[in-house]
Parts: C-alpha cells; structure tokens; sequence
C-alpha cells in the first residue's frame, strides 16, 4: 500500500494553508480594485485617475463624465456580477460532478440558454434582455437537466467522463441549431450576432438590474449548499452518513447552477471558460474546503472576466473584441493544459 496516500496530514501543512488562505484574500481584493480603476480608465479614450475622481465628485469635464457614468461604469458593473455568477457556478459544477474539467460552458449550460433566446428572438420577435432572460433561464435548466440524466445513465450516480462528453455533444448540437435559426432569418442574425459572441459592450444598468435578482437568489443558494459539498466530494454513502441530504443539495446546486448561469448568459451572451479556470484557481489558494473555494470563486471570476474585457479594448484600438472571444483563446489552451495534466497524473 502506497503509504504517501494513507498518511495523515501533516500539522505543517495545515498551517501553511491557512496562511494561504487568509494570505490571499488582501492580494484578491486589491487585484479585483485594480480592475475595476482599469476597466473605467482604458478603452478607445484613455481617463486619467485625477479625471476619474473629479467625475465621482461632479467636477469633471462632461464628455469624460459620460463616458465613466453612461458607457464604462454600467459595463463595469456588469462584469462584476457576470464573473461573481459564472465563477461559482463552475465551482458548483465541478464540486457536485467531481469533475475538475467541467463548467457551465462545458456542460451545455450555456448554449441551452443561448438556444431558447435564439428562439424568442427568431420566432417571438424578442429583442430586449428584459423580455428572453426567462427564455435564458428556461433553456439553462433544461440542458442540465437532461446532460445530468445522461451522465448519470439513469442510476442517479454520476459518471464524470460521461457527463463531460454529453455536455460537449449537446452544446455542439445545440450551437448547430442556434447558427441555423440565426442565419434562417437575417435580421434576427443581426440581433443575435454581437449577443452570441459574448459581450458587455453598450450595455446599460438595465440590464444589470433585470437579471441581478437572478444571479442574487442563485447566489444565495449557491452560498448554502457549499458547506454540503465537501462531504459529497467524499462520496454519497459518505454523506448519507454524515446528515448531508445528498438529493436536496443535488438540487439546490442544479437551481444555483440554472439561475446563475443562465441570467449571466442572459446579459452578456455565452462567455465560456471563465467557470472552468475560475475553481482551478481558487483551489490554489483556498485548497479542497468548498467554503472557501466559493469565496475565492466570488472574487476570481470577475477579475477574470475584466481583464478580458480590457485586454478586448485595447487588442484592435480604437475598436475592440467581445469579452467572449477573449475568453475563449484565453481558456481553451488552460483546458487542453488540465487535460495534458490529468492524462499524465493518471499514467
């Protein structure tokens, strides 16, 4: 018996942890301030730090204080809340599947949602976030419904190989579909184009409102399953034993994952990879304890989700690239560097 799996850990390196733990979160936060000051300062007009505080304070020349109040403040915003959702959603994915390559994206989550909004918007002339965000939430829980039912095989024991394939399998069915109703009917194409690519460019606090009491309740869903999921992580007859009601956790985190997901996907479009990297990330820090790894998935995902952004903007100047592209080249190569890790791990 390999004696390195068996032993105890050692005091020294909960200890270490700790420090890590707690260690982390200042450098966190002020990475995610520092986001934000670039997130309202950088773009096609550069505003200078001086110009942001005399906007705050009303002093400000107008056309800088239109673009801080009206154009980067609400996208700003937005990103916030969009990266807080996405990245607890990929924590939750991952926990409750004990699959560390899975995400929303991965899993169909997010080309449910973008399906249903391709259909009000072709079918039901819909046009506005405010009237396709329940499509959005509808079509996020249907595709996780039925991905769930395929990679647990109808035994409700999930198999996470299984699951993964079937997400990629029913995501790729569904883009197929949703590329056809786009371009069956061209002024629905022009509607659906900058929307699927993922973006936060010209979106107002509107928008950010009509989906915050959805990505605010599955937050706090997501906030009281988390402790439940370090004794499902240990197996279900572990839990069963332990007091944790596996099935009603299972469920929280599919309404969290459904809510959180889905409104995301609502306000900016599909942005893939950003709950897959996010966990990861958090996991350094945070180590395997879920309570932590929410809290540092709070915090990560919008980091993540600015710098992409702000990397768009300044990429192709004075234009710039949605947030959803970025993130896409950003995290496809983290996903075949997991994949490379794990294969060798295993071998």
């Amino acid at each position: 018996m390999n004696a390195s799996r068996t032993a105890p850990p050692r005091p020294a390196d909960g200890a270490r942890r700790r420090v890590t733990r707690f260690g982390g979160l200042p450098v966190v936060l002020v990475a995610l301030a520092v986001m934000c000051v670039l997130s309202i300062a950088l773009g096609a007009k550069s505003i200078s730090p001086v110009t942001v505080v005399e906007a705050v304070i009303g002093t400000a020349p107008p056309g800088e204080a239109f673009v801080l109040w009206e154009l980067r403040g609400p996208r700003t915003l937005l990103c916030l809340a969009v990266g807080a959702a996405l990245g607890v959603a990929g924590m939750l994915v991952q926990a409750l599947t004990r699959n560390p390559l899975a995400d929303p994206g991965i899993l169909g989550v997010n080309a449910g949602a973008a399906l249903l909004v391709a259909v009000g918007v072709v079918f039901l002339g819909l046009d506005s976030i405010g009237e396709y965000r329940w499509l959005a939430i509808a079509g996020a829980l249907l595709v996780t419904v039925l991905v769930y039912l395929i990679g647990s095989a109808g035994r409700g024991q999930i198999d996470p190989v299984r699951l993964t394939l079937a997400g990629v399998a029913v995501a790729a069915v569904l883009q197929g579909v949703i590329s056809a109703l786009m371009l069956s009917d061209p002024r629905s194409f022009d509607t659906m184009r900058n929307w699927n690519a993922g973006t936060v460019a010209s979106r107002e606090l509107d928008i950010l409102w009509s989906v915050l009491p959805l990505l605010a309740v599955g937050m706090a869903v997501a906030a009281a399953a988390s402790p439940a999921l370090n004794a499902i992580a240990m197996g279900d007859d572990v839990a069963v034993s332990l007091g944790v009601p596996v099935r009603v956790v299972r469920i929280a985190v599919v309404v969290a994952v459904t809510l959180l997901a889905g409104g995301a996907t609502a306000a900016t479009g599909p942005l893939v990879f950003i709950g897959l990297m996010v966990p990861h990330i958090a996991r350094v820090l945070a180590g395997p304890d879920q309570r932590w790894v929410f809290l540092y998935s709070l915090l990560i995902g919008p980091i993540l989700v600015l710098a992409a952004d702000v990397l768009g903007r300044l990429v192709m100047r004075p234009g710039e690239i949605p947030v959803g592209i970025v993130t896409s080249f950003v995290g496809a190569p983290v996903l075949i560097a997991l994949i490379r890790r794990r294969r060798a791990v295993a071998s």
